[in-house]
Order: C-alpha cells, then sequence, then structure tokens
C-alpha cells in the first residue's frame, strides 16, 4: 500500500537543468534515507545522491558540484536538482526510499523511474 511517486523528467538542452521530486506515501511513519540512483541503456544502475534523515548527503563522482538532493520531511519527499546538464546525464532516474512504518519496521522501495534527456 505504498506509493513511490515520480515527477519532473523529461527533455532539456545540455547545460540546462531539471527539477526531480519522489513522493512516498501510504502507512508510513517517516522516511530514513532516500537517494536517487539512474541508469542508462545497456548499463547499470549508478548512485546519483543519497540524504539521510537528517540531511547528510553523498554523490556520485559524475554529479558532484551540478546535482543537489534535498528532502521535505513533512511531506515524505526527495527532490535532485540538475543543473549544467550533460547528455552523459541521460537516463532513467529511480527514487529509493527506506520507509519507516508505525511499529518501527523498515522496507526500501524503489520508484517506478522518471526519464531525463539531454540533448546536444
Amino acid at each position: 500500500q505504498v506509493q513511490v511517486v515520480e515527477s519532473g523528467g523529461g527533455l532539456v538542452q545540455a547545460g540546462g537543468s531539471l527539477r526531480l521530486s519522489c513522493a512516498a506515501s501510504g502507512s508510513i511513519y517517516s522516511l530514513d534515507d532516500m537517494g536517487w540512483y539512474r541508469q542508462a541503456p545497456g548499463k547499470q544502475r549508478e548512485l546519483v545522491a543519497t540524504i539521510t534523515s537528517d540531511g547528510s548527503t553523498n554523490y556520485g563522482d559524475s554529479v558532484k558540484g551540478r546535482f543537489t538532493i534535498s528532502r521535505d520531511n513533512a511531506k515524505n519527499t526527495v527532490f535532485l536538482q540538475m543543473t549544467s546538464l550533460k547528455p552523459e546525464d541521460t537516463a532513467v532516474y529511480y527514487c529509493n526510499t527506506k520507509c519507516i512504518f508505525p511499529d518501527r519496521t523498515r522496507y526500501t522501495y524503489w520508484g517506478q523511474g522518471t526519464q531525463v534527456t539531454v540533448s546536444s
């Protein structure tokens, strides 16, 4: 009964910006760590960025200085602000959410992915 909904993907020219959002809903008490991953055609899924429940962040080497991950705990939402986009950033972006339930159990859910395409 947990829903993870991603939005904000699309087509953008190199050098442009996009903001991705991922909202988790359902019988969730709160969210622990969250993150963004991406997968390009023919490649393995790779880390983009993660953020802990108290705001500590980590970024993949290829996006450092260009992408920013943030979260709104009150809305169970994580964001990815992407700037200075490059064609190499073209991929399906997946949201990863570690959900904490009222009984304090935890389970990780993945969003269905949102396409980001950066044109030359």
